[in-house]
């Protein structure tokens, strides 16, 4: 949730290829950026006439396109490189939001471990799997992976009131917390029941490893956030 990024090479160059290579191919088309979790990384929804993918998968940048998959490394390539291998303009106006992350040095070469890419990408896909779980009849919006912030997210209803709403979603870390945390964060200052769930300036998380020590993290992840909603019954 925080804008401030903590120092991890490998999250911090996928943030910027996510922002300006993955995202860019989507919305130069689409005008829409919102990615999805991908088997081992992260990547468009199929877009436009020729039913394209761009996506992360481990070491490499794929493209998938008119029945044709090719793919990049990752590692010691440029953003620069990534973009003309998409064809992307780097120089056309693009915002994902107020905290849309700098483009940096295009032509600077990414350091990107492929076994990190790899452990965002299981994150992303545990936390979508939580909510969608905890979303059936709570007027959920889609989840998606935003590139602004990084975080795999939605938001859903906790009262009838227009803004009666709580954002939830999985971090893969930021200044706030280095490591990946699954949140949730309510609109409202409100923070209804025991004030020991409510352990972050923004509403409640728990961390990557607290999840990953229970013998069922997905159950576990599904309690912690109906706990939050729940107390808002």
């Amino acid at each position: 949730m925080d804008e401030n990024h903590a120092v991890n090479p490998t999250r911090d160059a996928l943030h910027r290829i996510a922002t300006h290579v993955v995202a860019r191919a989507r919305f130069a088309v689409t005008e829409k950026f919102g990615l999805r979790a991908t088997p081992g990384g992260f990547g468009t929804p199929a877009f436009g006439e020729a039913v394209e993918v761009v996506r992360v998968s481990g070491a490499v940048l794929v493209r998938e396109r008119g029945g044709r998959a090719d793919a990049r490394l990752l590692d010691g390539a440029t953003l620069a490189d990534l973009a003309a291998f998409v064809a992307v303009d780097l120089d056309g106006p693009f915002s994902a939001g107020s905290d849309t992350p700098p483009m940096g040095d295009r032509d600077e070469r990414l350091v990107v471990d492929t076994a990190e890419v790899v452990r965002l990408g299981d994150w992303w896909h545990l936390g979508w799997q939580v909510m969608d779980a905890v979303s059936v009849d709570r007027s959920a919006a889609a989840v998606q992976l935003w590139p602004e912030h990084f975080d795999a997210g939605t938001a859903v209803a906790v009262g009838e009131g227009e803004n009666d709403r709580c954002n939830l979603g999985a971090s893969p870390g930021d200044g706030f917390s280095d490591e990946p945390y699954l949140y949730v964060g309510p609109w409202s200052d409100e923070r209804p029941g025991d004030a020991a769930y409510w352990n972050a300036p923004f509403g409640a998380v728990r961390t990557r490893r607290e999840l990953l020590a229970a013998s069922d993290p997905r159950e576990a992840g599904i309690e912690f956030v109906l706990e939050g909603l729940d107390r808002f019954r």
